[in-house]
């Protein structure tokens, strides 16, 4: 990866300093969205975004198992992440398993609230068959296919229009069961359950560069942020997690404005993005 010259920094970081960013943006305005969904056929559900020339794939699937006898009432989650060699020379070998880990993790953190399940964005209590013995549990899969920056944006808007595209099999539950028995259940090929994506939060991520901060970073403006901080915002306002990188300390006071800043921010986003997944369904209905 071929390093910024001088001149190339002095020039980003004076552009964001006047609020007119290298490729003509303000500050904290993002770039264009473009959504498709069902793009894997085999998966319960699934999304590409592209924002700008990064490009990301999330999929959805379920599969029925055993809730955990901590919480007998909720199903279960998990988020992956894999970055493609081929999209960055940085992810080849350990430096892809590391950013992969990183934004696993990140999202787990952004969309899924805190161990007792408090603020998630998606509701584990809507995957449970019978309590304490059949739910579904969630697998999602996230790929970056290309990458020029805001990777986390990206991928929580790629699941969200995942989970908007996503279909769980209708499951009957035999009443003759007993308590004890592990109950048989019967998976309709027909009749399928849509998720309710209007909780899912979307990420602004807000990029501290020189005394300014900006959304939707290019791999070259990551390149001279201080810090970063990645703030899950739903379609309420409410905040629902909160996850921070680069080694720059950040007073409160910048951190409370930078949560301000993402709730104005995401208003936008999630209007846009909500009328790129409507637009996508509706294509892919008439294909």
């Amino acid at each position: 990866m071929v390093g910024l010259s001088v001149g190339e920094k002095h020039f980003i970081q004076g552009g964001i300093a006047q609020d007119l960013r290298s490729d003509g943006r303000k500050r904290l305005t993002y770039r264009p969205i473009y959504v498709e969904t069902g793009v894997i056929p085999q998966a319960h559900g699934s999304a590409r975004v592209r924002l700008g020339a990064t490009d990301v794939i999330a999929s959805v699937k379920a599969e029925l198992g055993k809730p955990s006898a901590l919480q007998p009432d909720k199903g279960n989650i998990a988020i992956y992440v894999d970055c493609s060699p081929t999209a960055a020379p940085m992810f080849e070998g350990r430096g892809g398993e590391e950013l992969s880990t990183e934004l696993s993790v990140a999202l787990q953190r952004c969309l899924l609230g805190g161990k007792s399940g408090a603020g998630a964005g998606i509701d584990p209590t809507s995957l449970v068959v019978v309590e304490g013995k059949v739910c579904w549990d969630l697998y999602i899969d996230g790929l970056v296919i290309s990458s020029d920056g805001n990777l986390l944006d990206a991928l929580a808007a790629a699941i969200k229009a995942a989970l908007s595209n996503t279909g769980i099999p209708k499951v009957d539950v035999a009443a003759d069961a007993t308590s004890d028995e592990q109950p048989e259940v019967n998976i309709s090929d027909e009749e399928f359950l849509q998720f309710d994506t209007s909780g899912i939060p979307v990420i602004v991520t807000l990029t501290k560069v020189g005394r300014h901060y900006i959304v939707d970073a290019t791999s070259d403006e990551e390149s001279q942020m201080s810090s970063a901080v990645s703030i899950s915002v739903n379609r309420k306002g409410h905040i629902c997690g909160l996850t921070k990188r680069g080694g720059v300390g950040l007073d409160p006071s910048i951190i409370l404005d930078m949560i301000s800043v993402a709730k104005h921010v995401s208003e936008q986003l999630i209007n846009k993005l909500d009328s790129e997944i409507a637009a996508a369904e509706a294509s892919e209905e008439e294909s």
